[in-house]
């Protein structure tokens, strides 16, 4: 894998945010995330409400999906239709945050106030084939209009930032948390078939962006890598390190991760001397491993480790300052390499 298309001012340790975000008002969400996230995120909002939730939105515009006043989805499987086209009206109460953001983003590169690639999350084909499958449909059904709703609203999508913000590049996110049990007895794709299905939505992305790949905790490294993603999300814990290897490999292709430096789950932290520590002894590690030290801190992205939807927006308001202060450590470790080798 070559990754191409990398936007410019996608910098070593640009800080940005990993799925949803606690706010219940669209304007203050997108002013909080042009304020504090050096890489913005479009965020979406499932407490303003349930609509903005990963696989509602994805369901939206499906044949035979009807999202309820309140986010709720009833799902007619005798009416899902895998080659039926997928309306995308991003008028729709499930767009909102999205929107919202792309009208601030707009008058904020009006006014000289932002400038820069954009970051947003779509969840992926195996994930909403679950889901679908939960609801009733059959497997082979579920999983072929998951795949066919995630590439076309992929691109619905894709096109709006893009008509919206014009000189903005792109990096997009696939969200698979259902990657997390890939490995697991029982789970219902076969690890080649599953990764062939994210692999797909990935390339989808990659006509016009730069595709990223998260699932929230730590699932199997290779087989995420194996989908082909430029961006990697993984989560600051030891067990990274016995994945040293294939780490190394996509980083020398070009391949950045996105590191989860802040846990999401359990006591926050109030400083970012903790996140730090942890993030310098797993970066010790796989150096001691082989990994080169330059590529891990210039090809470096940080975020939290999970969404923050369910927490408070003064809560998402300490850990993007954790975040971007972890961040500006890592730029300027980046600097400092730079100069002692001589670029």
């Amino acid at each position: 894998m070559v990754m191409t298309r990398i936007p410019t001012g996608l910098t070593s340790g640009i800080a940005t945010g990993i799925g949803g975000l606690p706010h219940r008002d669209a304007d203050e969400a997108a002013e909080f995330v042009l304020r504090h996230m050096g890489l913005p995120a479009i965020p979406t909002l499932p407490r303003r409400s349930p609509a903005e939730g990963s696989i509602a939105q994805a369901m939206v515009g499906m044949q035979g999906i009807t999202i309820g006043q309140y986010g709720s989805i009833a799902v007619d499987r005798h009416r899902v239709d895998a080659l039926a086209p997928i309306v995308t009206d991003l008028t729709h109460d499930a767009f909102t945050g999205f929107r919202t953001f792309l009208a601030h983003a707009a008058a904020a590169q009006a006014e000289g106030r932002f400038a820069g690639p954009v970051k947003w999350q779509f969840v992926g084909p195996v994930t909403l084939g679950m889901a679908l499958v939960r609801a009733g449909v059959p497997a082979s059904e579920a999983f072929e209009a998951a795949v066919r709703g995630v590439r076309e609203r992929l691109q619905h999508l894709l096109d709006a930032v893009s008509a919206a913000l014009p000189d903005s590049g792109q990096v997009v996110f696939i969200e698979e948390p259902a990657l997390a049990e890939l490995m697991q007895p029982g789970f219902p794709l076969a690890p080649d078939t599953a990764i062939d299905l994210v692999s797909g939505a990935l390339a989808a992305v990659e006509t016009s962006a730069v595709s990223g790949l998260h699932v929230c905790g730590l699932a199997d490294i290779p087989s995420q890598l194996a989908a082909g993603p430029a961006i990697l999300s993984l989560p600051v814990r030891p067990e990274v390190a016995e994945s040293a290897g294939y780490l190394m490999r996509f980083m020398e292709h070009g391949g950045l991760i996105a590191w989860g430096v802040v846990s999401t789950s359990g006591p926050i932290t109030t400083s970012a001397e903790r996140p730090w520590r942890q993030l310098s002894a797993l970066w010790c590690d796989l150096v001691q491993r082989g990994a080169d030290p330059a590529l891990l801190r210039q090809q470096a992205i940080i975020t939290p480790e999970c969404g923050l939807a369910s927490h408070t927006p003064s809560v998402a308001n300490r850990v993007h300052a954790v975040a971007a202060e972890v961040g500006r450590r890592v730029r300027d470790q980046a600097i400092a390499s730079r100069w002692v080798l001589g670029a």
